[in-house]
């Protein structure tokens, strides 16, 4: 039975979840470093929120760890690529509070447009400046939107309801998505220039860290309003300060702060800028609801292998589980088959699907091929962490899809090119279900993948079967299966051995002695 740690407070209703689908449940919320480092050996999932640091420390304590659950969207307390490197799905929950977190965007919008803080302050201590708080509207005027994913685009759906014009930078927005949005897509400096408020909705990246600067501040039209739900790191706080002070920026509105708990910060104490305690996601049906998607996730993924929302491998859904369950074996298998085989420096992989495996998910499936491959000569890899690793080596990863009429209703076709050979195998399933190879080298062959089988490339000439029989007939060893395929009469051939049992290496000499055999290697499955 799997086993669960919740190390952060989660709803009742999540353990119940996790409970009802016959996953044992551990609730310890609060535990220091070292004492959650000390148990999470004993635990398949972690379920978090931010308060739990998941470093490179505390995950090699987890031996058995396969899942980290982040009940929220923002994974910067997981060390991603440290899971990753251990094989550990990360999984979020980017859908849960992205309506929570765009409605506290428009509330900071409002409360800057009519100074609603310093307002009430003033008003609660008996004065009646009302001449001081003069406000503006926001209807007509432009929203820049910088981030156009999930929460910038219900942001932008309420801004044009509140009758603003909204302009949107996002590299990844394609212009039938803006159409569709209702906004303008524009580059930065564009948006810049044209925004009376701007509003932040991107992760914190390489490129998105720092993105409103001095440089930036100078590009925008005198008076604008400045407004940050998204991530702390984005915006540079000095230069902020002294776009403030300068009257630039005539506020800012900020929910998220490069250090947090913010206890203190060169911002705090302005009429103009308004600050809380990155309370983006904090409703109660924003907790609630990413609580409750966490459990179903990573009981999903624990007992079905679905998966939903990861942040370091490609997304499997329920539905698609069992039928790429025998896909991902063969895959596996045809990776395998290759790693065992391999002895020069990898230059590329490619994996080529054909029929009917070309219309499925086959993200899953080339990070099977990967890991199979990878696994025949590195231990701890998985489907997590093999692409990664693939990539560290240099090895060049391509998936080609073909509607191309095959042999086969469905195939799925391995080449590894390396410094000296260029290796292929494909494999197809039988009923359905069952992986069976069906080419080595673009010779027809088709045999079963067996536990323990011996590869063999011989000259194809007279006795080298009964050869290679009596050697195996004089050690004990039992044939289960004799598979042979060559292209050319006379020419070279390859032959696939099932034995009921390992090959030791005295006999594996004995075999290479024989005089049509050109190499041999054994393999396991």
């Amino acid at each position: 039975m799997p086993k669960v740690l919740i190390s952060d407070a989660l709803s009742p209703r999540a353990v119940d979840i996790f409970k009802q689908r016959g996953i044992e449940t551990d609730m310890k919320v609060g535990l220091k470093p070292d004492e959650l480092k000390a148990i999470i050996g004993n635990y398949d999932g972690l379920a978090i929120r931010s308060a739990t640091k998941a470093t490179a420390d505390l995950l090699s304590a987890a031996t058995h760890l396969k899942v980290i659950g982040r009940a929220g969207i923002g994974v910067d307390n997981v060390d991603v690529p440290a899971a990753t490197a251990r094989g550990i799905v990360v999984m979020n929950t980017p859908f849960g509070n992205s309506i929570t977190t765009a409605e506290h965007a428009i509330a900071m919008i409002m409360a800057l447009a009519r100074q609603l803080p310093a307002a009430d302050k003033s008003t609660q201590a008996g004065k009646w400046e009302k001449n001081r708080f003069m406000g503006v509207e926001v209807a007509g005027k432009t929203l820049g939107l910088i981030g156009a994913g999930n929460i910038g685009s219900i942001v932008a759906d309420r801004a044009i309801g509140l009758k603003m014009k909204v302009v949107a930078y996002d590299p990844f927005l394609t212009p039938e998505r803006a159409q569709a949005m209702g906004v303008e897509k524009a580059d930065l400096d564009t948006l810049l220039a044209r925004a009376d408020f701007i509003t932040l909705h991107t992760p914190l990246t390489e490129q998105t860290k720092n993105i409103l600067d001095a440089k930036a501040f100078a590009k925008t039209k005198k008076g604008v309003r400045v407004v940050n739900c998204a991530r702390g790191g984005l915006i540079v706080e000095a230069d902020l300060k002294a776009a403030l002070d300068s009257g630039q920026v005539a506020g800012a509105a900020l929910d998220v702060f490069l250090t947090e708990p913010a206890k203190e910060n060169p911002l705090f104490g302005r009429d103009d800028v308004i600050c809380t305690p990155h309370l983006g996601a904090s409703t109660s049906e924003a907790q609630e609801n990413v609580a409750l998607q966490v459990a179903e996730q990573m009981s999903d993924y624990l007992l079905t292998g679905a998966v939903t929302n990861a942040v370091n491998m490609p997304s499997v859904s329920a539905e698609d589980a069992p039928k790429l369950k025998p896909y991902m074996q063969l895959a596996t298998n045809l990776g395998s088959y290759l790693g065992q085989l391999q002895d020069e420096n990898v230059k590329s992989l490619s994996i080529e699907y054909e029929g009917s495996v070309a219309n499925l998910n086959t993200k899953p499936l080339t990070a099977c091929v990967i890991a199979g491959f990878l696994g025949a000569q590195i231990e701890s890899v998985n489907t997590v962490s093999a692409p990664a690793v693939a990539r560290e080596r240099g090895i060049a990863v391509t998936e080609t899809r073909h509607d191309r009429a095959s042999d086969y209703p469905t195939l799925i076709r391995v080449t590894v090119v390396s410094d000296g050979n260029v290796r292929k195998i494909a494999g197809s399933l039988f009923g359905n279900a069952k992986p069976r190879i069906v080419e080595i080298a673009e010779v027809p062959l088709e045999a079963e993948f067996m536990p323990h089988m011996v590869y063999v490339r011989n000259q194809d000439k007279p006795g080298f079967i009964g050869s290679i029989g009596r050697l195996f007939g004089d050690a004990g060893i039992n044939i289960a299966s004799f598979n042979l395929g060559r292209q050319t009469r006379g020419g070279e051939a390859i032959c696939l051995i099932a034995v009921d049992q390992p090959i030791g290496d005295a006999i594996l000499a004995k075999v290479r002695a024989l005089p049509q055999v050109l190499r041999v290697r054994p393999l396991t499955f």
